[in-house]
């Protein structure tokens, strides 16, 4: 969702004095907005001293996830002289309750304070046009830069040290901690914001995204065994010693596990019985869209979401690149299967299309691929054999509703996950909190389970996988997983439980 462009920072130094003698003082936060991680509403006047950078972003878009790494590392330059805040501005309905908000900022460890700008008071008053756009405040209160979308910390970097100096030299800094700022904590057990979920009918492989982990369980959830030593990183090794970054998506090629290690930017090879690790596509460094092919393990990944295996492809949803790739792990190549890279709903050749953001993959017993395309509240079906992209549900990047019914008139609200299961598709209508389905021959949906209303039951579930007349259900805001028997209706947890063992 990102739009615009940075300043060049050849002549930083000009561009600031000049934006600055324009005197443009900060908007002051919006009375009565909802804060987090904060013990009490923050000023701008009370910010006097410090540099203030502004972070607009909404946390369904995988640009603003991108800048939050950014974001860390500014702050871990500058400790006691920046105070970064996040102005948190919802695309979706789902994302302007402070509830769902709160839930994200635990979700993706956000310690610096964030405000609900649910009404977009302060996206108006800046003129803010997309997602993520950064503003930047000087220690006195005028606004000194602003630049929009990812890849902005080197140009940031420079301006906030200047920014410092300039204030140092004029006795107007103030390195003082500020008391006010208290990130939340949450306790949540065994599983921490589970993203995917995978079932072969006698496992359960959960992504156990925010512990950085993968977790073999039981149908019962009866865990077996835990891979990754908990700690966010990239080492490959054994399942004590194996690192991952928020992984999500899994898929399951005999007795290897597939994982799409979304942070990293990697695809993984986890052998089931050992739990040891290896990486076998990614540098670890975030990557473009791809045109044509390219060797696996010296291409950069852009936050692959999702995989699926299909008649010994690997196929990836790149949610970041807004592309469908695909990985032959024998010869370690990567292809672009579908998608121009620009963010949209396009129909139409593989290399023309468009999608916005896929999260979700499933596959049909003929071979025909359903993409959950989050960005645009669509679902869209790509055939590898004539490969050209089809929208069965979906409108476009800003139609988005709770709509069940004929194809034609549906509408969901940022689906994230899709299985296939005798003739239908069932999908994770994420911020509606429903599973639907869809009925394939008829061509049709309809709520299977959830009220609409976050945590009755469902909260954001993320990941399914059907089985037999059971669908687990990966539900990322309550911390676990649940299992829909499709012929009764009934929705049970799955406690996840460490074995004794």
């Amino acid at each position: 969702m990102e739009a615009g462009g940075p300043p060049a920072q050849e002549g930083l130094s000009s561009v600031l004095r000049h934006n600055l003698s324009q005197d443009v003082p900060a908007a002051e936060f919006p009375a009565g907005a909802d804060w987090i991680n904060t013990a009490e509403p923050l000023t701008m006047a009370g910010l006097r001293g410090k540099v203030v950078l502004l972070d607009f972003w909404t946390f369904c878009c995988i640009n603003c996830i991108h800048v939050i790494e950014e974001l860390r590392r500014l702050e871990a330059a500058f400790p006691d002289t920046l105070v970064v805040v996040g102005v948190h501005s919802a695309k979706f309905e789902n994302e302007s309750r402070t509830s769902q908000v709160r839930q994200s900022v635990l979700r993706y460890e956000i310690a610096h304070p964030v405000v609900n700008d649910a009404r977009l008071v302060l996206w108006n008053t800046y003129g803010v046009r997309a997602w993520p756009t950064l503003v930047l405040i000087a220690p006195d209160g005028r606004v000194a830069l602003e630049a929009s979308g990812e890849h902005n910390e080197p140009l940031l970097h420079s301006a906030i040290a200047w920014l410092i100096e300039d204030a140092e030299a004029r006795g107007a800094l103030d390195r003082r901690p500020l008391a006010a700022i208290r990130p939340d904590t949450a306790s949540t057990g065994p599983l921490r914001f589970p993203g995917k979920v995978l079932t072969d009918g006698e496992r359960l492989y959960i992504a156990d995204t925010t512990h950085h982990q993968i977790v073999i369980a039981d149908l019962d959830g009866r865990e077996r065994l835990r891979i990754g030593r908990g700690a966010e990183g990239a080492r490959d090794g054994s399942a004590s010693e194996a690192e991952f970054s928020r992984p999500q998506g899994l898929a399951l090629d005999d007795r290897v596990l597939y994982v799409a290690d979304t942070g990293n930017h990697l695809i993984r090879a986890v052998e089931v019985e050992s739990g040891a690790v290896r990486t076998i596509a990614g540098t670890g460094r975030q990557g473009n869209a791809l045109r044509g092919s390219a060797p696996a393990s010296g291409t950069a990944l852009n936050s692959p979401w999702d995989v699926l295996m299909l008649n010994g492809t690997l196929y990836l949803a790149m949610a970041g690149a807004h592309q469908l790739w695909s990985l032959d792990p024998a010869r370690g190549v990567l292809a672009r299967e579908a998608g121009s890279g620009l963010e949209a709903l396009i129909d139409g050749p593989a290399e023309s299309c468009a999608l916005a953001q896929p999260s979700g993959l499933a596959a049909d017993a003929e071979g025909l691929i359903y993409i959950a395309d989050s960005e645009a509240s669509a679902i869209r079906m790509f055939d590898p054999k004539t490969r050209r992209l089809t929208t069965l549900i979906g409108r476009g990047l800003f139609e988005f509703g709770d709509r069940d019914g004929p194809w034609t008139e549906a509408m969901l609200q940022h689906p994230l996950g899709i299985a296939w299961n005798s003739g239908n598709l069932y999908v994770a209508d994420s911020y509606n909190h429903k599973i639907k389905r869809m009925d394939l021959a008829a061509r049709t949906i309809e709520t299977v389970a959830g009220t609409g209303a976050p945590g009755d039951p469902l909260a954001e579930p993320g990941g399914l996988s059907a089985t037999g007349s059971h669908l687990y259900i990966a539900d990322t805001n309550t911390h676990g997983i649940r299992r829909l028997d499709l012929v009764t209706g009934e929705l049970i947890v799955v406690p996840v439980t460490e074995t004794d063992e």
